[in-house]
């Protein structure tokens, strides 16, 4: 049994749990899913999975409280993500339905809960949100100097010592995991190292290709932790190929309308941003000689549809991006890779390191251009897009890199992965109806 704990405030997180959940289930692997809710909970059933729900649920207060600590993480100190209550409750919720369903693997995202449910209960945790900003990655400085930096005055230093902190400063943040750690001690489980921890389980799943990323998989896989890169001990890290959303939605009769007229199509797709945020964006965008299409997600902003401006809720990504001229996204792996499996160009607008290497992988492959996000209400957002539509060069080097990732599927791919990672562990997770093998292999320590 493989046991789904993701996230679903974060469309990227359910998007690849079913993806993953999906090809499992076609190897006859059984699997299950417990959420505590969250704007995209309702996803799992709508692709054909029974989530238990787990407490304490989420409302959109804690949802939003959970934003803000993430943004809010700095090198020493953070805001808790959780009160302890919530914390508590969500690991002993979890614990529970580990024990119920004897499951084999947890595999989760940033359900942050599950780094300490997984070590209480003894099973193992494989991860999938970290994408390509993992330790390996940064240990071999693949990440750019950032456009958005956490503290102004590093915008200040050589572009080299800019790229040094990039890839060495997220090794040495300690803040996010305090609370964590607290709760660990009060288990009696091991601790998390720093935030790289939060980036990796005992499987790490690398959801990103060699060719792209730029680090060959025999680099990746023999990586080993060592100061400042510490992680699990025992982490194994094995890349899958790009994972991202295949929403089963149609798409609705007003943007299938906008998207075969005569006129380019930019199209605006920022998932977990505030909504005066996604108003800003909107603003900025919709000055240049192209019509919009917006996924406004959760957010109630019709308001801003006009004749030149559609906006909708939650839009299959995967069937739009192809049919619009660019996009503009924030530069979660999820989004970006949509984008460059369909061949369009993007503005990225990221926060946050991961972020910043997502749309720098993009931006060095010749299909995106990045910016930080304070240009967004500023004419910089619309002269990037004129660019992005009106220079051939993007367009082109967009459809090489679909073509690189055509014939790739993510999900198969980390659902052998976690399945060969298993029984090399001596643990074979057969197929539904069969007697299972026991109790999972106890995660490594």
């Amino acid at each position: 049994m493989i046991l789904f704990l993701p996230n679903a405030q974060f469309l990227s997180e359910v998007s690849r749990a079913v993806e993953i959940a999906r090809a499992l289930r076609a190897r006859g692997v059984p699997v299950a899913f417990g959420t505590r809710g969250g704007r995209y909970a309702h996803l799992v059933e709508a692709a054909g999975f029974t989530a238990t729900p787990l407490d304490p649920a989420v409302t959109p207060e804690t949802e939003s409280a959970f934003l803000d600590a993430i943004l809010s993480m700095g090198p020493r100190t953070s805001r808790d993500f959780f009160t302890d209550d919530e914390l508590r409750t969500a690991v002993d919720a979890e614990v529970a339905l580990i024990e119920r369903l004897g499951a084999h693997l947890v595999v989760t995202g940033f359900c942050l809960s599950a780094y300490l449910s997984t070590r209480v209960a003894g099973v193992p945790l494989a991860t999938d949100h970290g994408g390509s900003f993992v330790p390996p990655v940064l240990a071999h400085r693949l990440c750019p100097a950032p456009v958005n930096p956490p503290d102004p005055n590093l915008a200040r230093l050589p572009l080299r010592v800019r790229r040094w902190v990039a890839n060495r400063a997220p090794a040495l943040v300690t803040g996010p995991v305090e609370q964590l750690n607290r709760h660990a001690r009060e288990r009696g489980v091991e601790p998390l190292p720093g935030m790289l921890g939060l980036m990796c389980g005992d499987l790490t799943l690398v959801t990103d290709l060699p060719e792209t990323l730029g680090l060959s998989a025999r680099d990746l896989e023999r990586w080993r932790p060592r100061r400042p890169f510490r992680v699990r001990r025992g982490t194994t890290f094995r890349y899958t190929g790009p994972l991202y959303a295949r929403l089963d939605l149609p798409v609705p009769p007003e943007v299938d309308a906008a998207l075969g007229g005569d006129e380019p199509v930019v199209y605006v797709a920022l998932t977990s941003v505030s909504e005066a945020f996604l108003r800003t964006v909107v603003t900025s965008a919709r000055s240049g000689r192209y019509r919009l299409v917006v996924a406004a997600g959760g957010h109630d902003v019709g308001d801003l549809a006009d004749d030149r401006t559609v906006v909708a809720g939650v839009l299959p990504s995967h069937l739009v991006m192809p049919r619009a001229a660019a996009a503009v996204v924030m530069g979660g792996q999820g989004s970006v890779q949509t984008a460059l499996a369909s061949g369009t160009p993007f503005v990225g607008l990221p926060y946050h390191g991961e972020q910043e290497l997502n749309v720098a992988e993009a931006e060095r492959l010749g299909t995106a251009l990045r910016m930080s996000p304070d240009e967004a209400g500023t004419a910089s957002l619309g002269e990037a897009l004129a660019r992005l539509v009106g220079e051939p060069g993007f367009a082109a080097a967009a459809t090489s890199v679909a073509a690189t990732y055509a014939g790739v599927d993510g999900g198969a791919t980390a659902a052998d992965v976690i399945v060969d990672w298993l029984r090399t562990r001596g643990t074979t997770v057969e197929p539904t109806g069969a007697q299972r093998s026991g109790r999972p292999a106890a995660a490594s320590s």
